[in-house]
């Protein structure tokens, strides 16, 4: 068992402190003084108090948006400057980058498999959770089951990586068989493979651990919508001699879509960004490179800061759509 050291304790307790009590400071203090500066009587009580309306709300929301500024904005301009310069981000190459990009094999394979993972990772996994939802609200153990199926959320994308390379671990024929699924194939008289080396079928046994993960957030989301259709519609649907499959299909599922379209394109997103599955089990060898993965290349192993902007911002292009229709999509809901 990890012991953690006394003064690393300390300090970590210390730290939290510090945090919290600096964040009480800002906002009681910033809010004091604005009070001061415009105090709520006197003669133009109703001017200080317009002026104090208007500017209060940037003081609460000044230091997300410096923060969002230093991390979010400025990356996104300094990607752009990047990306029209050399390896070591100083010599300006112009266009070269994205000529590079266009006639690229290993691009272009990154950008096949992430349209693979697109097309199979947010319907398996809104579907699978859609179905979890509707099952669970019927048994009488519902709250355990979905439990069961939403811890996986808890783990680590390395985390459940690692466990899904124990399932398709793969030692030479005449070996015993750690890995669960060679176990099972061994032990109906198959002969063991390795799974993760075998072209294209690889990348969906590398979508199934993101499915496992996934299911249980679209699970949550899908359940809460389900709750959400009014009983008078379902009794209506029962009166009129509907099937349950029938109440299912014709009646929910239509009521529900506006949140389906808001956690397909949710996973969808994170679909994009996939990363940390592909390094961890293949780290994109075999067929199973994806644009993430291909821009960490270039970043941190190629030590090429002008590709690897090039290709971050292919993959903020493609994000940035998706994810302003899904806020749309969400907002529509609410309203």
């Amino acid at each position: 068992m990890l012991i953690l050291p006394a003064y690393k304790l300390i300090g970590a307790v210390a730290v939290m402190i510090l945090g919290v009590a600096a964040c009480f400071g800002y906002y009681w203090g910033s809010n004091r003084l604005l009070d001061t500066i415009y105090p709520a009587y006197g003669a133009n009580i109703g001017a200080n108090i317009t002026k104090a309306n208007a500017i209060r709300p940037w003081l609460f929301l000044g230091p997300a948006v410096v923060i969002l500024t230093i991390y979010l904005v400025y990356p996104v301009f300094n990607s752009v400057w990047l990306s029209f310069h050399g390896p070591a981000g100083r010599n300006w190459i112009g266009a070269s980058n994205y000529q590079w990009l266009a006639g690229d094999g290993g691009f272009r394979e990154s950008m096949r498999n992430n349209i693979l993972w697109l097309f199979v990772v947010p319907a398996a996994a809104t579907f699978f959770g859609l179905i979890a939802a509707a099952l669970t609200d019927r048994i009488a153990w519902g709250n355990v089951a979905k439990s069961l199926i939403f811890m996986p959320m808890a783990i680590s994308f390395v985390g459940a990586s690692v466990i899904w390379k124990f399932i398709y671990d793969y030692r030479p024929e005449g070996s015993d068989q750690i890995g669960v699924l060679n176990a099972v194939v061994t032990f109906f008289g198959g002969d063991p493979q390795a799974w993760i080396t075998v072209p294209f079928w690889n990348n969906f046994f590398l979508m199934v651990v993101l499915i496992w993960i996934q299911t249980g957030f679209a699970m949550v989301i899908l359940s809460a919508a389900l709750r959400g259709i009014p009983e008078e519609t379902i009794e209506a649907a029962i009166i009129d001699g509907a099937s349950p499959f029938q109440i299912f299909y014709k009646i929910k599922v239509p009521q529900i879509w506006g949140t389906i379209a808001v956690v397909w394109t949710t996973i969808t997103i994170l679909v994009l960004k996939i990363f940390d599955i592909v390094l961890a089990m293949t780290n994109g060898q075999w067929g199973t490179q994806v644009l993430a993965n291909y821009m960490f290349d270039w970043m941190f192993r190629g030590l090429d800061f002008g590709r690897a902007s090039t290709i971050a911002l292919v993959i903020m292009v493609l994000v940035v759509p998706i994810m302003i229709w899904n806020i749309r999509e969400a907002r529509k809901d609410v309203r």
